[in-house]
């Protein structure tokens, strides 16, 4: 893909904050920079200096991210201009437990933004993963790759937590700029006419969306119809899982569903129920 496609060109931050920024938009706070290691490292090392540094709900956004983050220390580099790096900044005022939907609903605001903006039916394989269609199977994955994954990181400050979801997505690369043969992109997934900032505006549109819901039901993501909301575009949710536990353990079985704080349900071949947390979920169908 040329390097003079408009996808790839930078973002106009002027016109993103006449968008999104209150009273206009949802957002209280919004920056663009043209390069960071890491969004999500940034915001949170600004909080933990100075807790006002991203007042009410923020955004920072980066043109080019040198050294995302992923769980467990995980990191990418993509190349620049080609996909929507972002941190959000929430201070959720729910009960503490409730706080494990984040990941979550960010996956299912993004998920419904990409449908929306890409028509690329993607689809979230719990906890935290954006998966994408494709045409020819890939050990381990099948037929779907991954576009996006998302990253949340609590931070405990005088008034409450804060929280930063952190959220990646391909959108214009090119098979060869992709690190591995399980990543996609929104243009190769199908996506013919989606850019950065259209998705970017949709996913802000989508995530505000369901923040007024769940916030509206106090954090309860079942009274509020966002638990049915998720494990209706959740993959994992029905086929044959093989999970690997923090310290080294697996369950293998069926995930059945979510419990009330977003935990996966695997039911075993004994028929035992295990709850879940975290972990790194592989589809058995994949495999």
């Amino acid at each position: 893909m040329a390097d003079d496609d408009p996808r790839r060109f930078p973002l106009h931050a002027d016109e993103l904050r006449s968008l999104l920024l209150a009273p206009d938009g949802p957002l209280d706070h919004f920056e663009v920079v043209e390069s960071t290691a890491s969004t999500n490292a940034d915001i949170v090392a600004a909080l933990e200096s100075d807790v006002a540094a991203w007042p009410g709900v923020g955004v920072l956004v980066a043109d080019h991210q040198t050294a995302g983050r992923g769980r467990d220390g995980r990191t990418w580099e993509t190349p620049a201009g080609t996909s929507l790096t972002c941190s959000f900044v929430v201070r959720p005022q729910v009960p503490a437990e409730r706080l494990a939907w984040l990941p979550l609903l960010a996956g299912l605001g993004a998920v419904n933004a990409i449908r929306a903006t890409a028509g690329v039916p993607a689809v979230l394989k719990w906890p935290n993963d954006l998966l994408v269609p494709a045409d020819d199977a890939v050990e381990g994955w099948g037929r779907v790759r991954k576009v996006g994954g998302i990253l949340a990181q609590a931070v405990p400050t005088p008034d409450g937590v804060a929280v930063v979801v952190g959220i990646g997505l391909n959108v214009s690369q090119t098979a060869d700029e992709l690190p591995v043969p399980s990543a996609s992109s929104l243009a190769l997934a199908g996506a013919q006419h989606v850019d950065r900032e259209g998705v970017f505006v949709a996913l802000v549109s989508a995530l505000a969306e369901i923040a007024d819901r769940w916030r509206d039901a106090d954090g309860d993501a079942v009274a509020s119809g966002l638990a049915d909301d998720v494990v209706a575009v959740c993959r994992t949710i029905g086929t044959q899982v093989r999970v690997s536990l923090p310290g080294g353990s697996e369950i293998e079985g069926e995930a059945t569903g979510l419990d009330e704080h977003g935990a996966l349900l695997v039911v075993d071949a004994a028929g035992a129920t295990h709850r879940v947390l975290a972990g790194d979920v592989h589809h058995v169908r994949d495999l």
